[in-house]
């Protein structure tokens, strides 16, 4: 039912709560983008709304913005625009594999394989480090070699306990989300750390923070794509099967195609997770591959937060991902979408 189903007063009382909610929703918006072109002494000065009636606007904050005085914008944003592309479209490709894969095949993951890897990449780690005396880059490889080959070779073999499948796979995947995002920021700064101690630098570099994106972004990527796969017609594969054509080729020339809606949606959701991370980039960058969310943090002096200058920032941050929202919602509109995100 939509507003115009209605008839007498309810029609007028459902348009003014939905023009009520859309100012709600767009002032925040207005009010970031005057306060980018008020002064200082506009700010402080006590609120004013209307440009040229309670305030003279001014450029000042995105001169400042621009020029580069408050920060290397350009190479921010050229590295914001970069990163977030590469991860998002890694992400995508990355998850919706192992999305249809847990969708089309069936898997059986004996518990006590995974309790195997844990036991023996902890167990092989402090071995390494306090017994055997090797730095911790070195350690933490050779503990997670024993361990994922152990597990894979225990994996085959009949073991007692539980089995897991596809479902738990799943929510394997979707339950990386619900850790603190400190405690995998803090994790892969140390790790990333060690690594370049042995050469291979990953701090403030492209590589590794689009490796940190991809592997955040990958559970968002994997649920939502999941679903849009479970909603194909099997019976189009099935024919394709029937004359012996390659799975890599269904994948590719047959699945891919049938799901493009549901890989736009999730690629531009994933966009925006990436785009407006924080913790991430504050860890694993220091000045080359800084991302705008730290150059808006960072847009202040002694004399602390000074707000023309954040919003001018927060606004240049807002307006790609309201670009994307506006055509994610357009294909939404059209019924494109729908069944890739329910």
């Amino acid at each position: 039912m939509s507003v115009r189903d209605l008839k007498g007063s309810g029609r007028w009382w459902a348009l003014a709560g939905c023009l009520l909610w859309l100012a709600f929703t767009f002032f925040p918006l207005y009010w970031v983008a005057i306060t980018s072109f008020k002064s200082p002494l506009g700010v402080v000065g006590g609120p004013t709304y209307i440009p040229f009636v309670d305030f003279d606007p001014t450029l000042t904050a995105w001169s400042e913005l621009l020029s580069g005085a408050r920060g290397q914008f350009y190479n921010t944003f050229i590295a914001s625009t970069i990163i977030g592309l590469s991860a998002s479209v890694l992400a995508t490709f990355i998850g919706s594999m192992a999305a249809y894969a847990l969708v089309r095949f069936t898997f059986e993951v004996k518990l006590l394989s995974g309790v195997i890897f844990v036991v023996v990449a902890f167990g092989g780690y402090l071995l390494g480090r306090h017994v055997l005396g090797y730095g911790q880059a070195i350690s933490l490889i050779f503990a997670f070699i024993a361990a994922l080959a152990l597990a894979i070779g225990s994996s085959r073999m009949k073991l007692p306990g539980p089995l897991l499948g596809n479902d738990d796979i799943v929510f394997w995947f979707v339950s990386q989300r619900m850790f603190p995002p400190i405690v995998a920021a803090f994790a892969l700064f140390l790790m990333y750390t060690e690594m370049g101690k042995l050469g291979f630098k990953l701090v403030d570099t492209y590589t590794g923070l689009t490796f940190a994106y991809v592997a955040f972004s990958l559970p968002i990527v994997i649920w939502l794509m999941r679903d849009f796969f479970a909603a194909l017609p099997v019976e189009v594969e099935e024919a394709a099967m029937v004359d012996n054509v390659p799975s890599w080729r269904i994948f590719f020339g047959i699945v891919l195609p049938m799901s493009k809606p549901g890989l736009i949606a999730t690629f531009m959701i994933t966009l925006a997770f990436v785009w407006n991370e924080f913790l991430f980039a504050l860890f694993l960058t220091s000045s080359k591959w800084q991302t705008l969310p730290i150059l808006v943090a960072g847009q202040n002096s002694q004399r602390g937060d000074e707000w023309w200058s954040i919003s001018a920032a927060a606004l240049v941050a807002i307006i790609p991902m309201v670009v994307m929202a506006g055509i994610l919602s357009r294909l939404m509109r059209s019924g494109l979408l729908l069944g890739a995100i329910k």
